[in-house]
């Protein structure tokens, strides 16, 4: 049997060095990913405490999930997402653990809150995934989900928001943050290309990655409108404070309180 680097044989696969692997490949676009995923566990034990039910939203291999577990041993998730190689690694690496439950879902559906195990959460998270909505199914979604939220509860959402208002930063920036990628890949990172074709080669992967290429196409990309138009949005929709509680020079953190 053939091991590739992430030490999956056939008929068996190591969850965890997927899951490593995957924060790799993401921390090459993101190095000040594990910050992002603090401040957001930070705020959720302050507006709703220790033992939440937080819905993982297009949680992916469960980053957010696993990094909660972590923090707070009592907290109870829900993972939704639509991508079935990612979801393999996420229902691989928790197995057996009764705290979480997967669900396969498209959030463009109307009907994707149907499937969930609870009417109501406490937290709703979300990071470096909303972008692949343009901005008017992604405010709908917004309204979907401060129905979910209970009174008190919050919804965070960490992603690429960018302003346009100031082209000359974003310039630099951009130029920075190529810089150093450049610099990492030299050194052998992965980019998110070159992660999708191990996970192609891969005997228990190859087949939900087809998959998941044949719903999404090589990239989806939505809009990335700054942290203000999220703000606005999720208080239109019926959160009744919203602001950005994180931010580098290209992604910010928004929180929503109901």
């Amino acid at each position: 049997m053939t091991e590739t680097s992430t030490g999956t044989t056939a008929g068996a696969a190591d969850w965890q060095a997927w899951q490593t692997s995957w924060d790799r490949q993401q921390e090459w676009y993101m190095p000040d990913r594990e910050e992002r995923f603090r401040v957001m566990l930070d705020m959720v034990e302050a507006l709703v405490g220790p033992r939440p039910r937080v819905l993982d939203l297009a949680c992916g291999t469960g980053s957010i999930t696993d990094r909660l577990f972590q923090r707070f041993p009592d907290a109870v998730s829900t993972g939704v997402d639509l991508d079935p190689a990612l979801l393999a690694i996420a229902e691989g690496t928790f197995a057996g653990d009764d705290r979480v439950t997967f669900v396969t879902a498209d959030l463009k559906d109307p009907d994707w809150r149907a499937k969930l195990p609870y009417d109501a959460y406490d937290a709703v998270l979300t990071a470096t995934a909303l972008h692949w909505l343009h901005s008017e199914p992604l405010a709908v979604l917004y309204g979907q989900v401060a129905e979910l939220v209970r009174d008190g509860g919050v919804f965070m959402n960490a992603d690429h928001m960018p302003d346009p208002s100031t082209p000359r930063i974003n310039a630099a920036d951009r130029t920075q943050r190529h810089a150093r990628q450049d610099r990492a890949k030299s050194a052998g990172a992965l980019d998110w290309a070159d992660w999708w074709q191990l996970a192609a080669k891969d005997p228990v992967l190859a087949e939900p990655t087809a998959r998941r290429f044949e719903i999404y196409g090589e990239h989806a990309d939505g809009d990335t409108p700054p942290a203000e138009w999220h703000a606005r949005v999720l208080r239109e929709k019926g959160f009744a404070e919203a602001r950005t509680v994180w931010a580098s020079p290209s992604d910010a953190l928004v929180l929503a309180v109901k």
